[in-house]
């Protein structure tokens, strides 16, 4: 009997692939005690109780079943009343909306369908750590643009044209930003919108923080004339109604896009779970008010935690969206990798190097301020005593 030869079997794209690096720590943290982590984007808050209890209810009425494969059409209509009331945007129910399980499936169908062998994917970091591996497994190529801390980590004209070819089929753009907290204002939209007016081009939009900004309305590129029937909108009720484990996002899209992303999304997904649908309906429909004051507690612990860095000599720029700050940690005279490392096995303290969303990353860190305020601080204490240390 010949021995299986797993080397052989598996493919290099898959095995060459690295593991999250927001997970390695993560995962670390499970084998240690007494450990301050603030590494990974999940709120704090519970899913808020009428939500819950839509979806409790739903189960005590037996509601089990298969929905469309596009999800219920009630949940798409209140996703596109939601899109109108919150984002000036309108979608068809029927045939332009898609439930999805997460926004990442969202984001993973949109590259399976868009992507040709050999396609550029212009994906600017840092960013969220699957972009560039999705586009891999769809055969797309990616072109990274690193964008600057001086720029406050927005995508420039300048950038985006340097980096478009005749290959370039896709653009991902992902603001509010994980890792930095970066926002892309209607003005800095605009611009990028009259470079791609001009090209065969989607953008795939990543708005699953569009919620989550301060001090100004997020704005999606899709609303910008012209840029509706070149953008893919990925979102989800993760963030802003902390329902992460729920696994529920959607797509929004022109038919023509969408009615092929329904068809990636039957055969590998079916549906997305009934209760998750029928909470989320809730949510939609009643959800408001929790948004907005998790909102204003993100806000509070934003500026919490600016000042705070700031307070033990670590600078950053100041997030305008999300619920991370991305500070630069450079100046210590330690790799990424290696503060993050060594804070985390010396003080206990837990955040993630910027080198796990991207190479443009070395230099910063990524913290999650999604977490009590009592724990930020337990964080900063921590970080202080390290910092003091490794400047003597």
């Amino acid at each position: 009997m010949a021995r299986i030869d797993y080397e052989r079997i598996l493919p290099r794209h898959v095995v060459d692939m690295p593991p999250s690096g927001i997970r390695k720590f993560f995962d670390i943290l499970e084998t240690m005690h007494d450990v301050i982590g603030l590494t990974v984007g999940q709120p704090d808050f519970v899913t808020p109780w009428h939500i819950r209890e839509a979806g409790i209810e739903s189960l005590e009425r037996g509601k089990t079943y298969y929905t469309s494969n596009a999800g219920t059409l009630e949940l798409r209509k209140e996703i596109d009343a939601y899109m109108t009331r919150r984002f000036e945007l309108s979608y068809d129910p029927l045939h332009e909306i898609i439930v999805t399980v997460g926004g990442s499936e969202a984001i993973d169908i949109a590259m399976r369908t868009l992507l040709s062998p050999g396609d550029e994917v212009i994906i600017p970091t840092p960013c969220f750590v699957c972009y560039e591996p999705l586009a891999r497994m769809a055969g797309g190529v990616p072109v990274i643009v690193e964008t600057r801390n001086e720029d406050k980590f927005k995508l420039t004209p300048e950038l985006l044209e340097a980096a478009i070819t005749d290959k370039t089929k896709m653009l991902v753009l992902a603001y509010p930003n994980n890792p930095t907290g970066a926002i892309m204002d209607t003005e800095d939209l605009e611009k990028i919108a009259k470079i791609l007016r001009e090209k065969q081009i989607i953008v795939l939009s990543d708005e699953i923080y569009g919620e989550l900004t301060y001090g100004k309305r997020h704005v999606s590129i899709a609303s910008l004339p012209g840029m509706r029937e070149r953008t893919i909108i990925a979102s989800g009720f993760s963030k802003a109604y902390a329902m992460t484990g729920w696994r529920l996002g959607y797509l929004c899209a022109p038919e023509p896009l969408a009615k092929q992303m329904l068809k990636i999304h039957q055969y590998a997904i079916m549906c997305a779970p009934t209760t998750a649908q029928l909470a989320a309906i809730e949510a939609l429909k009643n959800g408001d008010e929790d948004v907005t004051m998790m909102t204003d507690e993100y806000d509070r612990r934003r500026h919490y935690i600016y000042s705070g860095l700031r307070s033990i000599g670590i600078d950053s720029f100041e997030p305008e969206g999300a619920f991370y700050i991305y500070p630069e940690i450079g100046k210590f005279g330690l790799s990424s990798e290696e503060f993050c490392e060594r804070l985390l096995h010396e003080q206990k303290c837990a955040i993630v190097p910027g080198t796990a969303f991207g190479a443009s990353g070395e230099g910063f860190a990524r913290i999650s301020y999604a977490y009590s305020v009592k724990h930020i601080d337990q964080a900063l204490e921590r970080m202080e005593a390290f910092v003091k240390k490794i400047k003597k």
